[in-house]
């Protein structure tokens, strides 16, 4: 194989990993708005928001150590991408009566990213 043509086989075999990696870390930018009401580290407890470590999945108010508000009690989803979309867009338009002070993500793109970061594995990490 020629080296041209090997160099571009490597590349083309490692793009999704790069393009992962890179949206990765775009998440992590994203995250650090809210990073001081919510930990993503599997070993912390609860900041003024809760853990959101494992988050996509988990039902709503699922962590019975968090004293969610009663309107997120009363809700009966999953946090699955959708939702976590939908929350993020903004939180009192989903839940109304929500204690969450946080206005949302307008940017879908910003909102993509970060979902993805929640659902890493090695989150928090």
């Amino acid at each position: 194989m020629r080296p041209l043509a090997l160099s571009l086989a490597v590349l083309a075999l490692a793009g999704p990993a790069l393009a992962q990696s890179a949206d990765r870390e775009a998440g992590k930018r994203v995250f650090q708005r809210c990073a001081a009401c919510h930990s993503v580290d599997p070993a912390a407890g609860a900041k003024f928001g809760p853990n959101l470590h494992g988050v996509v999945g988990r039902k709503v108010a699922g962590l019975p150590s968090y004293n969610y508000s009663a309107a997120l009690k009363a809700q009966k989803f999953i946090w699955t991408e959708a939702q976590l979309d939908k929350w993020l867009k903004g939180p009192r338009a989903l839940v109304p009566g929500t204690a969450m002070p946080f206005p949302g993500v307008a940017d879908a793109a910003e909102r993509k990213v970060v979902i993805a970061y929640l659902k890493d594995p090695i989150l928090g990490r």
